[in-house]
């Protein structure tokens, strides 16, 4: 495979600073969580596969950590599985012990939750809780991991029943804590979906590239166009160079503008623009980057350019 010319061995942020996005309903749902809180057996954790050790909000260990808790890692389909011991030892020593890896869309690893919750709680001192038949389970995770889609997972193969909860391609589809969501009869388990709450403070700007590349922050906070510049210097440095087929290339491309250019020119993303010529002004026809910085972006997601583990 023939290199265009040296690839980068660093990425250059610039003076760029870290998109805050903490709206209204995510500041409403982390009070809501507290309040609910007596009445939780279990904190189910939900966050991308892909950041396992990026972007998780300390808020739901540090102030949700009195409770049994389970680090769900969704979206496993789109992540390097053969990094999951690294992944595993350093989650650990940050004191997370229980975690599962899973995919909602082949419901993959899916029946192994209620098992291992159950399991927790029934090693946990419930408190006033101890002669309450059911056991309630707060869901909690950034925003855009796939909670709602865990939890209709959870129904579909427990109960045998339809979605319960909205899902939605972009960050912010679930607003508030809702009512109890029942997904198992036998044990009685009800779990208690949340709005995806971002940790007011990320702390540097390229764990917030790493959410934004996920979609758990919307692009336009941070820009298509540094983010599809930051995943070609991605892929380049862990060699997954499947976009080059993808789009038809010669071989990996080192810098983003000639490769959003041979984007746009295969994928017809062009515009029109005036140029002022020495005979007036002329129509002329040229890339469209920001289509084509949308569509690498989404290809991403997709899975199409290859498993990658951001971290």
């Amino acid at each position: 495979m023939r290199l265009f010319r040296v690839l980068r061995q660093g990425f250059d942020f610039g003076a760029r600073e870290v998109a805050h996005w903490f709206p209204g309903h995510m500041a409403r749902g982390v009070k809501q969580m507290k309040a609910r809180l007596h009445n939780v057996d279990c904190i189910m954790e939900v966050h991308d596969a892909r950041i396992p050790l990026s972007g998780r909000n300390p808020f739901f260990q540090e102030s949700l950590g009195i409770k049994p808790h389970l680090l769900i890692l969704n979206k496993m389909d789109l992540a390097d599985l053969s990094q999951q011991k690294r992944i595993y030892k350093h989650l650990k020593e940050k004191g997370v012990e229980n975690i599962i890896y899973t995919d909602c869309t082949k419901d993959e690893n899916i029946r192994q939750i209620l098992p291992k919750i159950t399991e927790l709680i029934g090693s946990s001192q419930r408190f006033q809780r101890a002669e309450i038949p059911e056991c309630s389970i707060l869901v909690v995770g950034v925003p855009n991991v796939g909670k709602s889609s865990l939890i209709n997972s959870l129904r579909r193969l427990h109960l045998k029943k339809g979605k319960a909860s909205r899902v939605g391609a972009e960050p912010g589809i679930t607003r508030a804590v809702l009512s109890r969501i029942q997904v198992s009869e036998n044990p009685l388990l009800y779990l208690l979906d949340s709005p995806g709450v971002l940790s007011p403070h990320i702390e540097t700007v390229e764990t917030g590239m790493k959410l934004a590349l996920c979609g758990t922050i919307l692009d336009h906070l941070v820009g298509e166009d540094i983010m599809a510049d930051y995943l070609l210097y991605t892929l380049n440095q862990k060699e997954q160079y499947r976009y080059v087929e993808k789009y038809g290339l010669d071989g990996p491309c080192p810098d983003i503008e000639s490769l959003l250019k041979k984007i746009a020119l295969k994928l017809g993303k062009t515009q029109k623009v005036k140029a002022l010529t020495g005979v007036g002004d002329v129509n002329i026809t040229v890339p469209n980057y920001s289509a084509a910085a949308y569509d690498f972006i989404r290809t991403y997601r997709r899975g199409e350019l290859g498993q990658m583990t951001l971290d």
